[in-house]
């Protein structure tokens, strides 16, 4: 019976059990995510979690700690200087376990660990950027029609400085037009005169 084992032993003695959390902590670090058994991920996310909450906080100490841990120094490093800054907000729940159905050979249940702020696709978060994404997507159809319309009076303009001249061109007929008027006034006021001379001699 296994009262009071309150951890998954995965089949292998302490050492090897000890070692290869380790090693996968480090792969986990590096590569963001990685594909083991449903079993292994949920080993590791009790494993490698409060190592990076101890990450926070960059202390000798610390990297101390985790470097008995992990015994990689380039693990360690990109933990306290990348990983650390990227998920400084967050109080816990650093890493994400999605099953992937069971693997061909053994039938054994697969699933993907993951770090949660590393993976665009798959975040709860990106909920309010698709919404913000899909006004913007309604803005920016609106400015494609406004810039739509705005050749068309781009093309008006022209239009309008070409009725231009041809105003210019009738004023003058209108000058010509009012000259003849006063010289038909000055034919009529001089006929009218020529008679009134001819009524004053008769």
């Amino acid at each position: 019976m296994r009262h009071g084992k309150k951890f998954a032993h995965l089949g292998r003695k302490t050492p090897h059990r000890k070692y290869m959390l380790a090693n996968m902590a480090c792969s986990l670090i590096e590569h963001k995510s990685i594909n083991t058994t449903v079993a292994k991920a949920k080993a590791l996310k009790r494993y490698i979690e409060p190592l990076i909450t101890k990450s926070k906080n960059d202390s000798t100490h610390n990297r101390r700690i985790v470097f008995s841990y992990l015994k990689n120094k380039y693990a360690v490093t990109e933990l306290f200087r990348d990983i650390s800054v990227k998920i400084g907000d967050r109080p816990g729940g650093y890493t994400r376990i999605i099953k992937l159905g069971n693997r061909l050979g053994d039938n054994a249940s697969m699933a993907m660990i993951e770090l949660v702020d590393y993976n665009t696709v798959y975040n709860t978060g990106d909920s309010k950027k698709k919404t913000r994404r899909r006004r913007k997507s309604t803005k920016k159809s609106e400015s494609v029609q406004v810039e739509e319309a705005a050749p068309v009076v781009e093309e008006a303009a022209p239009v309008v400085e070409e009725a231009a001249p041809v105003v210019e061109e009738a004023a003058p007929v209108v000058e010509e037009t009012s000259t003849n008027d006063s010289s038909e006034n000055k034919e009529i006021e001089t006929k009218s005169e020529d008679s009134d001379k001819k009524e004053s001699d008769s």
